[in-house]
C-alpha cells in the first residue's frame, strides 16, 4: 500500500533539500578557476645529465631566468600561470626560467653540444597531456642552430589520473613522461621519439574567477601605504637575493646530508635563492656606496651533524666592490658580522627609483671559508648576489619567484600525494575532491531513502490501525 499523500508529500520535500544541497558545492567546483604560483620539478632526463657532465662530453649545465635545483637531478621551474576548468578538467600552466646543456668544447671555444630548455609548460586536454618548452639546440651535424618556440616535447602518462572536480592546490607526483617525435628533433637527435624521460612534479595554486575569492583563501591584507619624508640618503626598502652555493644546497638535501634549510624572520625561499628583506640603511647614488642590514635568516641541518645558522645579513657596497656579511651560528658557536663572500659593483646606479644589481659574481672569503667548517675554499666561487634598493617611495622591488603555496620547498615531493591522482582502481571514480561529493552524496541519498522508508512504515501503521 502507498503511503499517504502527507508523508509523501513529507519525503519529496526532504528529497528535494538534500538534494539541493549538493548543487551549490558542485556548482561551486564547476568554475573555471586561474593559475597562479606554483612549480615544476624535472630532471628532463638524469642520464643526460649525467653524460654532458662525464668524461665523454666533459660539459656542463647552467641555470637561468631564476631556475633551481631540488633534490639530486631535478629542475625547478617556477612562477607558474594559466587556467583550470574543473568541470573538463583542462589545465594549462606556463613555467618561468630554464637549463642549458653544453658539452664537447672545440678548439674554437664553442661546444658541439649545445642544448637549452626554457618556460616549460604542461598543457592537459581530455585525459591526454603535452609538456611544451622553448628549445634552442645545435644540429650534431651541421652545427647549425636552431630555435623554437613552444615545442611539444613529451607526452605525459595519465593514467587513472582524473583532472575533474579539483578545487586549490593542484598536485601531480612523478607523471611518467615520453619525447616525442618533434621533441627528439629538438633534441638535436640525442634521443629518438619515444624515449623514456624523467618523471615531473608540479604543485599549482588556483584562484576563483573574480567576484568569486575561493573559500579556502582569505582576503589579502592591503599594502601598507611607504613612509615618505625619509632622510636623505637612509632607505628603508630593500632586498638582497642569494643562494649561498647551489651545490652546497644538494648536499643538504641530497642522499649525503639528508637534510634540509630553514627559513625563519622573513627570509623567503625564490627556489634559486634566498631573499632578505626589509632592508635599511644608507645609500649615495653619486658615489654609489651602501651600508644596509637585512632581515631574515636561514639555517641549514643535516643527518651528518651539519648545523649552520646564518642571520642579520648585512650588505656593504664601496668602490665598485661588495661584502656581504652575517652573523654565523654553527654548533652553538656564534660569531658576528663575519664577511662571508665579495662581489663586483660596478654599475649601481639608480634607475626609474631603483638602484639594482643583478646576479653579481661572488666569491667567498677566508672568513666564509671557515664559517662553512673549511668545506669550501677561500676563492671559491659562491652563488652570484642580487641587489635592489628603492631610493624613491613609489619604486617596487623586483618580484621574487613564486613557487606557490606548498610545504618547506626545501623539502622533496612525495609520492602518491596528489589531490586530482587516484590509483587505478579508483579511476572511474574522480578525482579524490569529486569523490568526496559522491560519498557525501551517497550519504544524503541514503537519508533521503531512510525517510521515505519510515514515512511508508507511519502511513502501513496508522492503515492498519
Amino acid at each position: 500500500m502507498l503511503p499517504s499523500r502527507p508523508a509523501r508529500a513529507l519525503a519529496v520535500a526532504l528529497l528535494a533539500v538534500l538534494l539541493g544541497a549538493l548543487l551549490p558545492a558542485t556548482a561551486a567546483q564547476a568554475a573555471s578557476r586561474t593559475v597562479q604560483g606554483g612549480r615544476l620539478d624535472w630532471g628532463i632526463k638524469s642520464s643526460f645529465q649525467s653524460y654532458v657532465t662525464g668524461p665523454i662530453a666533459n660539459g656542463s649545465w647552467s641555470l637561468t631566468g631564476g631556475a633551481a635545483t631540488v633534490g639530486g637531478s631535478r629542475f625547478r621551474f617556477h612562477s607558474a600561470t594559466g587556467s583550470y576548468d574543473p568541470a573538463t578538467g583542462a589545465f594549462s600552466s606556463g613555467f618561468s626560467g630554464g637549463v642549458r646543456f653544453i658539452g664537447h668544447k672545440k678548439s674554437d671555444g664553442g661546444y658541439e653540444l649545445d642544448l637549452t630548455i626554457s618556460r616549460p609548460t604542461v598543457r592537459i586536454t581530455g585525459g591526454t597531456g603535452t609538456v611544451h618548452a622553448d628549445m634552442v639546440s645545435k644540429d650534431r651535424g651541421s652545427g647549425r642552430i636552431t630555435s623554437a618556440s613552444q615545442v611539444p616535447l613529451a607526452t605525459l602518462g595519465l593514467s587513472g589520473i582524473n583532472m575533474k572536480g579539483g578545487s586549490t592546490p593542484i598536485a601531480l607526483n612523478n607523471i611518467p613522461a615520453t619525447l616525442t617525435s618533434q621533441g627528439a628533433k629538438a633534441f638535436a637527435g640525442y634521443y629518438t621519439a619515444g624515449t623514456p624521460l624523467d618523471p615531473i612534479s608540479l604543485f599549482v595554486d588556483t584562484s576563483a574567477p573574480a567576484g568569486k575569492p575561493a573559500a579556502s583563501r582569505s582576503p589579502e591584507k592591503p599594502a601598507e601605504p611607504k613612509k615618505a619624508g625619509r632622510a636623505a640618503g637612509r632607505f628603508e626598502d630593500a632586498a638582497v637575493d642569494w643562494g649561498v652555493r647551489r651545490t652546497f644546497r644538494e648536499y643538504v638535501t641530497g642522499s649525503i646530508g639528508k637534510g634540509k634549510w630553514t627559513l625563519a624572520d622573513g627570509a623567503q625561499d625564490g627556489g634559486a635563492l634566498f631573499r632578505f628583506p626589509r632592508g635599511k640603511g644608507t645609500y649615495d647614488p653619486k658615489k654609489q656606496t651602501l651600508d644596509a642590514g637585512f632581515a631574515g635568516s636561514v639555517s641549514f641541518t643535516g643527518a651528518d651533524g651539519l648545523d649552520l645558522k646564518l642571520s642579520a645579513v648585512a650588505v656593504r657596497v664601496k668602490a665598485g666592490k661588495g661584502t656581504l656579511s652575517a652573523d654565523v651560528l654553527s654548533d652553538g658557536d656564534r660569531q658576528k658580522a663575519v664577511p662571508l663572500v665579495t662581489f663586483t659593483a660596478q654599475d649601481f646606479a639608480p634607475k626609474d627609483g631603483l638602484a639594482v644589481l643583478t646576479e653579481a659574481p661572488a666569491t667567498l672569503t677566508a672568513d666564509g671559508a671557515k664559517a662553512f667548517g673549511s668545506l669550501y675554499r677561500a676563492g671559491t666561487a659562491m652563488d652570484p648576489v642580487s641587489l635592489a634598493v628603492a631610493v624613491d617611495t613609489k619604486a617596487e622591488l623586483p618580484a621574487l619567484p613564486d613557487l606557490g603555496s606548498a610545504p618547506d620547498p626545501s623539502d622533496p615531493p612525495t609520492e602518491k600525494t596528489t589531490a586530482t591522482e587516484a590509483s587505478p582502481a579508483d579511476s572511474d571514480s574522480g578525482s579524490r575532491t569529486g569523490l568526496y561529493l559522491v560519498i557525501g552524496g551517497a550519504g544524503v541519498l541514503a537519508a533521503a531513502a531512510g525517510a521515505l522508508y519510515l514515512a511508508r512504515r507511519r502511513s502501513t501503521q496508522q492503515n492498519n490501525n
